[in-house]
């Protein structure tokens, strides 16, 4: 299926690895321009080679922290220098760490509160005028937690479902020129899943990695976790014109994980 997004020009946050970067990928291989990010700089050379082999379209990476208000801004206008517009902007950030409500300071929740929310705030305060111009696509990935909430993660749990607000405020506000819209991942086998498993691994709740990947694939009806490449293929339909009817939207990506009705 063509996607209609050849010659466009995609920026793709926290895209060094992970979901970010299948998204970025998924994007190249239909042959849209593509700006990648991250805050390591020699991550981030070695995903503009990889996915450089397969793109049809061109790939460079910028480095940024999303947390501060001067990286992103450094991070669009590189974008413009280069490719002279922005037609799509897919927000990724990695996950605050793994902690119960009683363990976690307060410096922590101002810490996820800029880099899952104010990161997607001022990302889209910098884009919306090339946006509105181009094709005008925002698509946030955040994560299942915002429909039910998982274990151990209350920053995610918390904070993710600002995006949301955001997320469904932005989809009216900035129709009809930007449709606006979100992905909920569930478990999907990326290094931040890893990185839970290992946390398991370290408070001895499991004995090693495969008995963490069985116990997250218990619950889900796909029997599995999910791969990076099936939630950038979403994120790739959301920014093409195969989906111009759709805005305000948050799907799940989690095999069916999710019990909830809405």
């Amino acid at each position: 299926m063509d996607l209609g997004i050849e010659g466009n020009t995609a920026l793709v946050t926290g895209s060094s690895s992970g979901l970010g970067y299948a998204s970025a990928k998924a994007l190249a291989e239909e042959g849209a321009d593509v700006v990648i990010n991250g805050r390591d700089t020699k991550k981030l050379e070695k995903a503009v080679k990889e996915l450089r082999k397969t793109a049809s379209g061109k790939v460079i990476g910028i480095s940024a922290d999303l947390s501060k208000e001067e990286d992103i801004v450094h991070l669009v206008d590189g974008t413009i220098e280069e490719f002279g517009t922005i037609d799509h902007l897919v927000t990724c950030v990695g996950g605050p760490p793994s902690k119960k409500f009683t363990a976690t300071e307060e410096e922590e929740w101002y810490g996820a509160f800029d880099t899952l929310l104010m990161s997607v705030v001022r990302l889209v305060q910098e884009t919306q005028r090339y946006l509105k111009e181009g094709e005008g696509t925002i698509v946030n990935i955040t994560s299942i937690s915002v429909k039910e909430s998982i274990d151990d993660l209350v920053l995610s749990n918390s904070v993710r479902m600002g995006v949301i607000g955001l997320m469904k405020t932005l989809s009216r506000e900035l129709a009809p020129e930007i449709r606006v819209n979100a992905v909920l991942p569930g478990y999907t086998e990326t290094e931040r899943v890893e990185e839970l498993i290992d946390q398991s691994i370290e408070r001895g709740d499991i004995s090693d990695y495969r008995e963490g990947l069985n116990g997250l694939s218990e619950n889900i009806p796909l029997q599995r976790v999910g791969q990076p490449e099936e939630l950038g293929d979403v994120v790739a339909f959301l920014c093409s014109e195969r989906s111009s009817y759709m805005t305000g939207a948050a799907l799940p990506v989690d095999g069916g994980w999710s019990r909830s009705n809405l």
